[in-house]
């Protein structure tokens, strides 16, 4: 049952709509001003929102500007329930990433039209982006709906890279956004001595040079291929439309900007509060996690030298530590491919 977050300081509008959507299958929460409405969004988690614009404590408006900024909230189809029809703001609401309007007095067959519409679209969108490169192409396909976006370049480039061959430089200005379409990727920043500390490894599915592209800056880090593979690349003036117009599309970046800056701070206090043989286990553990396939030994693949550098110690010490868990019993080693035996105590291992 799809749950729905009423948010109006109307008494007899809110009770009204929450009886209709009961009656038509759906779970409601109903919240008075916009400021409790901002609370039982980040603490119910609905389905969809219906949010009044004009309300006391905290308008529409700003409802949508303040979940449209939280991972958890910003995915939510929003949709504004108003008696004002000026086109300034229904495009007030637009460029806030509302989905749709509704005017009051409003229609009851057409309430629930929108809704169902709005919700069928959300799900469309979430089951279509499946981290493949088909998958990519259904989400965009899915968003050109919106006027928007109608003119998205329909085809976009694809490359292949060698293993160990430059995708881009630091320094370099960014002109495009990079899907990886199969095959792994680092990325490094090097210091004045040529000595590389990796930053991320990024597999099928994953976005590479986003933070970058957002920030309209030159890139702050360099990404190489570690293997052969296959990038997407959707160029900038079409990311931009799709991050600006479409509000699904946008939240999962704001996710990825959150994931990124929580696995940096986690990164730096491991740098400079766990030893090495910690570093390692984090690491391995972090990379049998991008493993899909479903194994109680994860298997990881990667060079040692690639291992040190996102550990930032010496290759030397890393493969000491790495014969040191073997000859514990925590993992095996044959032709440089990592079996991990004992995840958990490999997660667990004291600093």
């Amino acid at each position: 049952m799809k749950k729905i977050l009423i948010i109006e300081d109307n008494l007899d509008v809110r009770e009204n709509l929450a009886e209709i959507l009961e009656l038509s299958n759906f779970e409601t929460v109903t919240a008075e001003n916009g400021k409790i409405g901002v609370q039982k969004a980040l603490s119910d988690t609905p389905d969809l929102i219906l949010c009044d614009v004009m309300m006391p404590e905290l308008d529409g408006y700003g409802v949508l500007n303040i979940l449209g900024k939280k991972p958890k909230t910003a995915e939510i189809p929003f949709i504004f329930l108003t008696a004002k029809a000026e086109r300034s703001d229904f495009r007030k609401g637009m460029n806030l990433g509302a989905d749709d309007y509704i005017t009051k007095p409003f229609d009851q067959s057409e309430l629930l039209d929108v809704i169902e519409r709005r919700l069928k679209k959300s799900d469309r969108l979430k089951k279509a982006f499946d981290g493949t490169n088909q998958g990519l192409t259904a989400f965009i396909n899915e968003a050109r709906g919106q006027k928007e976006i109608e003119k998205l370049t329909e085809e976009r480039t694809t490359k292949e890279y060698k293993k160990k061959e430059r995708i881009y430089q630091e320094g370099e200005r960014p002109k495009q956004l990079f899907f990886v379409a199969s095959g792994k990727v680092k990325t490094y920043k090097t210091n004045e001595w040529g000595k590389e500390l990796i930053t991320g490894i990024h597999e099928a599915g994953d976005f590479v040079g986003y933070l970058s592209l957002i920030k309209e800056s030159p890139y702050s880090e360099s990404a190489t291929a570690m293997e052969g593979t296959t990038l997407s690349q959707i160029p900038k003036e079409d990311f931009f439309k799709m991050l600006h117009y479409n509000q699904n599309f946008a939240a999962r970046f704001i996710k990825m900007l959150a994931k990124n800056m929580e696995e940096q701070e986690e990164k730096l206090l491991s740098l400079a509060y766990n030893s090495i043989r910690k570093r390692v286990a984090e690491a391995l553990v972090e990379l049998s996690k991008k493993k899909t396939q479903e194994s109680d030994q994860p298997k990881v693949t990667i060079l040692r030298e690639d291992l040190a550098n996102i550990v930032g110690t010496a290759k030397e010490s890393v493969i000491r530590t790495l014969t040191d868990f073997k000859n514990e019993g925590l993992l095996e080693i044959d032709h440089g491919t990592i079996t991990i035996l004992k995840l958990e105590k490999l997660h667990d291992l004291p600093g």
